[in-house]
């Protein structure tokens, strides 16, 4: 270890995430070192301009196989990204910027958009938002257990 540097805290390869700024409190997401980018499922997904700048309005299920909880919410649209998805497809994906909170820790990340239906995770969390924050133990899961619904 480096002098100087404080070690950096672990998390699994699932976790608790909560994004605030959307009113979530938790929701079960994918840290996937794997994949560079993070991607959100977003229903119903359309983008639209307001003021000049482009913008989307989406649906956000918090909880797998249920609508019932579902949230709109509108972001603006920071870039459009070129993704290549875990099955090889190439995407054009609209990119947000909010914060995300895990192990009590928050900070801002850009995130995907797209149709992650088929997915077992609402969220996945890419290696460029928690580059520098944390090391990833494939061994664990829900490690920071007191952010669980």
């Amino acid at each position: 270890m480096t002098r100087g540097k404080k070690p950096r805290e672990v998390i699994g390869w699932r976790e608790w995430v909560g994004l605030p700024e959307f009113g979530i409190d938790v929701v079960k997401a994918k840290i996937d070192t794997g994949a560079r980018t993070s991607a959100l499922h977003a229903f119903r997904l359309s983008t639209f301009t307001r003021d000049g700048q482009d913008w989307a309005r989406f649906e956000i299920h918090p909880h797998q196989r249920t609508a019932l909880d579902a949230i709109t919410v509108e972001a603006p649209v920071v870039d459009m990204r070129r993704v290549r998805s875990s099955n090889g497809e190439i995407q054009d994906r609209p990119v947000i910027r909010t914060d995300i909170v895990i192990q009590g820790h928050r900070w801002p990340i850009e995130i995907t958009l797209t149709s992650r239906d088929e997915m077992g995770f609402r969220i996945l969390i890419g290696r460029a938002a928690i580059r520098r924050r944390f090391v990833v133990d494939p061994a664990r899961s829900f490690t920071g257990e007191s952010d669980a619904p």
